[in-house]
């Protein structure tokens, strides 16, 4: 809610002589709410669409999710599937507010700070309004799904009554109460960081889910929940699906034990909830208070590691490079997903049974992908860099420097994810020749990368956390990151040969050697890219500075 309506708000504070100042309050609240949504979808016409399409498709999904859940009635894995996804849903409304805080700006507490409330008072009132929306609605549909799939008997229904609201309730203030004690860290840089993040953990959420969703299609594959639902079954809000099966069974004791336990926890939350907004409204922001000493802390850091370096102009440009690295929003997410789809895709082959251990090659070729493009990431930075290049071998210094930084870090990574693989699917014999290929492959790409860089430059616009590419650019992207792979993939072709070769003609003997070979022709590769792009950097320099500068 914005704080221009402040003097609304405080206006509206005041109770009615009829009415207590807590539900004048709450009434408030859930009327701007209502503003909240009813402007939002004033703004556009495609935001309106936007909304209806997501209650229509939130609804379908509600409405077969209560349907299945009827039809698991009676069955006897039924009360482990549901407290299974009833404590899904509990981690969704948990993570939600982290990676998307500015899907509803009522999350954000802070704006609240300067009107004279309480944060009791405020607590009830936002806990209120916050149901309000699609995700509670959604939440309600599963919670009287569960209840209905489970619960047999009157003392079961009656348990049930008190489960669905708990459940709802539980899963609101926990979202409320996540927001408000990180609020800090959402609306600050790293805060949008985690936010550009959320697509690769949603990545790799997706593949688990994957993995489960096969797991649970195989005959009696429900079988698989029991053991997650004896843990879960005492957590909230699971806790109280729960307590209406074991009411439905008789054992009213355990049954009350569950619902006593998610009262204590909502009761938890709303303390926590409350006590972090009142921080909010009593102390200032601590990113503004000892700047200095922060700063000396980051130096401190970067000197640590530049020791590390080597000297001169290479560990100038490697400390810069894993500088842009952690602290530039678009460098971290990049890097992120490189690291962790590198890594994911290995194992969830290994997991499904059907992979190779070469798949680990993956964290190599994602990994040398950072390579591409090496100027347009400094974006119009870059022209702080250019003047530094006045000859091929500046130009050959800058680019060694980026290729060994990100070495540095590719090197020992796909070694482990390399060493993993083979160990999670029990091929030892095959990691020397797997690790060799890695190598070849990571030089490979290291070499046309940095001929792609001079080549092939362009800009990577900073105002939005989605596009990489600035309009007009696309082509040169595209003949970038493909032609580079192509390459690539070609100069990789020999090691490939050779290893093929030794199989066919069962000179396992010799498989071994693949790790030195492929070792020095991906070091040999990437050296010989480094020379045939410096030059060409050199002499395009003003072409490059003038393609990244773009958009």
């Amino acid at each position: 809610m914005s704080t221009d309506t402040s003097p609304a708000v405080s206006a509206s504070l005041s109770p009615s002589p009829h009415t207590s100042p807590a539900a004048s309050l709450t009434a408030v609240f859930l009327r701007l709410k209502l503003s909240l949504l009813r402007n939002g979808l004033r703004q556009s016409s495609g935001r309106t669409a936007a909304y209806v399409a997501s209650i229509v498709v939130t609804l379908l999904f509600a409405a077969l999710q209560l349907l299945g859940l009827i039809v698991l009635r009676g069955t006897a894995h039924a009360p482990a599937v549901v407290v299974t996804i009833t404590a899904v849903i509990a981690l969704g409304w948990t993570v939600m507010p982290l990676f998307f805080p500015s899907g509803d700006e009522t999350l954000d507490p802070t704006r609240l700070v300067m009107l004279p409330l309480r944060p009791r008072r405020v607590v009830t009132s936002l806990l209120a309004a916050s149901l309000i929306g699609i995700g509670p609605l959604f939440t309600l549909t599963l919670a009287v799904g569960s209840v209905i799939a489970v619960a047999h008997g009157v003392a079961a229904v009656a348990a049930g009554v008190v489960a669905v609201p708990l459940v709802v309730l539980v899963c609101v203030a926990l979202a409320r109460a996540v927001a408000a004690g990180n609020i800090r860290l959402l609306t600050s840089r790293r805060g949008r960081d985690l936010a550009l993040l959320s697509g690769l953990i949603i990545a790799v959420g997706a593949q688990f889910v994957n993995l489960g969703a096969q797991k649970l299609a195989a005959p009696d594959g429900l079988r698989v929940l029991e053991p997650a639902a004896d843990v879960l079954r005492w957590v909230p809000p699971a806790a109280a699906v729960d307590a209406v099966r074991a009411a439905g069974d008789g054992s009213y004791v355990q049954a009350l034990a569950q619902l006593l336990l998610n009262v204590a926890a909502l009761v938890l939350l709303l303390l926590w909830w409350q006590r972090s907004l009142a921080q909010l409204m009593t102390s200032p922001d601590g990113s503004t208070l000892q700047a200095a000493t922060h700063e000396e802390k980051k130096e401190s850091r970067s000197a640590g590691l530049a020791r590390l370096l080597p000297t001169g102009r290479t560990g100038t440009v490697m400390l810069r490079t894993l500088q842009y690295a952690w602290r530039d929003p678009k460098a971290r997410a990049s890097w992120a997903s490189s690291l962790g789809i590198g890594l994911l895709l290995p194992v969830v082959t290994a997991v499904q049974g059907n992979g190779s251990v070469y798949t680990a090659c993956w964290a190599s070729g994602l990994l040398g992908m950072q390579m591409y493009n090496q100027f347009g990431q400094d974006t119009s930075a870059f022209w702080m860099v250019a003047q530094t290049i006045s000859s091929p071998r500046d130009a050959y210094l800058e680019l060694r420097g980026r290729a060994m930084a990100l070495g540095a870090v590719a090197l020992p990574y796909v070694t482990l994810v390399v060493l993993g693989t083979a160990a999670v699917m029990g091929k030892w014999s095959a990691f020397p020749e797997t690790l060799g290929l890695s190598f070849g492959l990571l030089g490979a790409l290291l070499a046309t990368g940095a001929l792609a860089s001079a080549l092939f430059p362009y800009s990577i616009p900073q105002d939005s956390g989605y596009k990489n590419v600035a309009p007009g650019q696309a082509g040169l992207a595209w003949i970038s990151i493909l032609g580079g792979m192509v390459v690539g993939a070609l100069l990789t072709a020999p090691l490939i040969g050779s290893l093929i070769w030794l199989h066919m003609a069962g000179a396992h003997a010799w498989l071994w050697l693949v790790l030195p070979v492929g070792a020095a022709y991906g070091l040999g590769l990437a050296a010989l890219g480094l020379r045939l792009a410096a030059p060409r950097t050199a002499a395009r320099l003003p072409e490059i500075l003038t393609a990244v500068s773009k958009g």
